[in-house]
């Protein structure tokens, strides 16, 4: 049996106003009222209060010389968030299976994305019969284990307090770090250092360690990791697995467009004390490995 039809749940209007963004493309980039209501086939007054909620919510602009409406910020904005997401995942996805070839360990990729961690990728190790619980999709908070503080180093710090604000810090081991003003300070050693190991604070028995991903406008937009059974790891190997992680980043970071010289302007003005700018090391260089508490 077919499931009962729910067309009450329809709703007209916003049909109607989804068909008015709709009606723009790379031919018709502005257009007048008269003409929306020509190519909608709807009436001038609806063509005209559904744009005006439209413009309200910086869907659509509204052009007063030329009487010609366009399509808003706020659409550039969400199309940005898609692109991002699923274009890192694209490039990322083989050198994420290299790094899990390399090494033999499971390996992720995640966003910051509504407040919270987004694994959007993940390879495992078919040898190994421990799983790891994050799945792709798996939403936490935005400070959770490694792939969250190295997304979390890398943000205003008006954006961490407002983060930690509403997503205050919780034990998720006895390990964890929960105080706030350190958690703050070991923010700063992650940027200096250019990638985290993370010593099963997000899971008893588990190590992770993670370094940011950078695009072409100098902002850091994801984080890879590797996620090891810390019984498994002795000082050589952790080594070894941050420089394969370093460089794996490098690489995805580099098909994004980032130049590794470039800065962000955000990231200078924001994060950078001037006395500090000096002796700050190149994001992804591995000379030295230093593990962080």
């Amino acid at each position: 049996m077919f499931p009962p039809k729910k067309e009450h749940f329809y709703n007209r209007s916003l049909e109607r106003a989804l068909k008015i963004l709709c009606a723009f493309n790379r031919d018709r980039q502005a257009l007048t009222l008269s003409q929306l209501s020509k190519i909608l086939n709807l009436s001038k007054a609806t063509v005209s209060r559904l744009s005006f909620t439209l413009m309200k919510c910086d869907f659509l602009r509204y052009d007063p010389p030329s009487k010609q409406y366009s399509l808003g910020l706020k659409l550039f904005e969400l199309g940005s968030v898609i692109f991002s997401s699923f274009s890192i995942r694209r490039v990322a996805i083989p050198h994420l299976s290299q790094l899990q070839s390399r090494l033999g360990k499971t390996t992720f990729l995640g966003v910051l994305q509504d407040d919270e961690l987004v694994y959007i990728d993940k390879r495992e190790e078919p040898r190994n019969p421990i799983r790891f619980a994050s799945q792709i999709g798996t939403r936490r908070p935005p400070h959770f284990g490694m792939l969250g503080q190295i997304l979390m180093a890398y943000l205003p710090e008006s954006e961490v307090n407002r983060l930690l604000r509403k997503s205050p810090l919780k034990p998720f081991t006895r390990r964890s770090l929960t105080n706030q003003t350190e958690f703050k300070k070991r923010l700063g050693r992650i940027r200096d250092r250019g990638f985290f190991v993370d010593k099963e604070e997000a899971l008893e028995g588990t190590t992770g360690i993670a370094a940011p991903i950078w695009d072409y406008t100098g902002n850091v937009i994801a984080a890879v990791g590797v996620g090891i059974i810390s019984s498994f790891l002795n000082s050589n190997g952790t080594k070894q697995i941050i420089k394969e992680v370093c460089e794996t980043a490098r690489k995805i970071s580099q098909e994004m467009g980032y130049l590794k010289r470039q800065k962000s302007a955000r990231f200078q003005k924001k994060l950078i004390k001037p006395s500090r700018i000096n002796m700050m090391r190149t994001e992804f260089s591995t000379s030295r490995y230093l593990v962080s508490e």
